[in-house]
């Protein structure tokens, strides 16, 4: 039996590389990475991360966490239809086309194909025999979509709270006053690849190649399924990475608790259709009171007279190896004290060989960071932050 699996998930493995939206999800993270250099170089005249920072974000953390939610999946013998992989598969580009990254979420991806699904069930829609598995189990098949969205959310918790938080984006604009502010966005696209169990009589019908195995007298297919995490979020009221985190923790208890309602379904089929909802509209909701309180919130990210705040780093820059933070105060450079980009830089001239800064740290604690600069260092600090000018950007230090 243990051979039979281990073979079952190689060849599972492998069609992979059959589904389009594996491919589909590496153009967009390369659209996200191109756009966002684009703006922060309108912004900055530099940009923060590379054009193929989204791109290596994709998929690293999504196959660990995918590898955790296809045991559970399995384990709990969860059994999903053709017809709803192909449903979200089709969401999710669809989704795409709005340019609302956040869309791409599991929630709204196959939530929807959740109720699609409910209708091909019902009308005579005329699919192709190998994406029609829905038989007389179906009472069963239902519940077992409710509670992969459930995984699934809880896979996009994680993904927000350990991955989301880092290179989020410096990005400068007017607040309702007509300053110049700062405020940091997070635009971001995972791919969290889950084995799940088809019908096997669905994909054997028309292609007799296809693997298939028996487990308690059912036949059973093993294939694994590209799901999109997208996700979106603009920070002006508090600290990037602890905004998002939390963002992140409220998406993984909305997960749990969808998870323990989907068991319901088991009893009574009708409260999947509840479960579903009830998850559409918390992922919803989580957006919506987040995008409600920052905007109630006084900007983080303002011009200070008391010192520089740092809105960005640049990786890989003198700033970034002196141990430098997003959110810091400089208030003093090479011992004269800064309150603009004309002062700092006029500190910084005052010892080209080394760079000595006294910086206010989130905690409101007085550290120092020094550095020598040498030789073929970068050509400048590598800090990105707010400047009260009547000029479209600001230029890095």
């Amino acid at each position: 039996m243990a051979l039979e699996w281990l073979f079952e998930i190689l060849k599972g493995t492998g069609k992979l590389f059959l589904h389009p939206v594996f491919y589909f999800l590496f153009f967009m993270a390369a659209v996200l990475g191109v756009s966002r250099v684009k703006r922060e170089r309108r912004n900055f005249h530099v940009r923060a991360e590379n054009a193929y920072f989204e791109l290596r974000q994709l998929l690293p953390l999504g196959i660990l966490a995918g590898l955790g939610l296809s045991l559970v999946s399995i384990a709990a013998g969860l059994v999903i239809p053709m017809e709803t992989i192909l449903f979200t598969a089709i969401l999710t580009i669809v989704w795409s086309i709005t340019t609302r990254v956040r869309w791409m979420s599991p929630a709204y991806t196959l939530g929807f194909a959740f109720f699609v699904t409910i209708f091909a069930a019902e009308l005579p829609w005329k699919l192709p025999a190998f994406l029609t598995s829905i038989t007389d189990s179906e009472q069963t098949i239902f519940p077992s979509i409710a509670a992969l969205l459930a995984l699934l959310l809880i896979g996009e918790g994680i993904l927000i709270s350990r991955n989301g938080k880092k290179g989020s984006s410096p990005k400068l604009i007017n607040s309702k006053r007509g300053q110049r502010v700062g405020i940091h966005e997070v635009k971001r696209l995972w791919m969290l690849p889950v084995f799940l169990l088809i019908p096997g009589e669905a994909l054997q019908t028309p292609f007799e190649w296809w693997p298939v195995f028996t487990f308690g007298g059912s036949t059973y297919s093993l294939i694994l399924v590209p799901f999109a995490v997208g996700f979106f979020q603009q920070i002006q009221g508090n600290l990037p990475a602890e905004a998002v985190k939390a963002v992140g923790k409220k998406v993984i208890t909305l997960g749990i608790f969808t998870a323990l309602l989907s068991i319901s379904g088991y009893w009574y089929p009708l409260a999947s259709i509840a479960v579903v909802t009830l998850a559409i509209i918390g992922r919803e909701m989580i957006t919506l009171r987040q995008r409600i309180a920052e905007e109630n919130l006084p900007f983080y990210f303002s011009k200070r007279n008391h010192g520089v705040l740092v809105l960005g780093i640049i990786p890989g820059s003198p700033a970034n190896n002196m141990a430098l933070q997003v959110g810091e105060l400089i208030t003093k450079v090479n011992g004269l004290a800064v309150h603009d980009r004309n002062s700092f830089y006029q500190a910084l001239l005052k010892n080209r060989a080394h760079c000595k800064l006294e910086v206010l740290d989130v905690n409101g604690q007085i550290r120092f960071a020094q550095r020598a600069l040498y030789e073929g260092d970068h050509h400048e600090l590598g800090i990105l932050f707010v400047q009260d000018e009547k000029k479209k950007g600001s230029e890095a230090v």
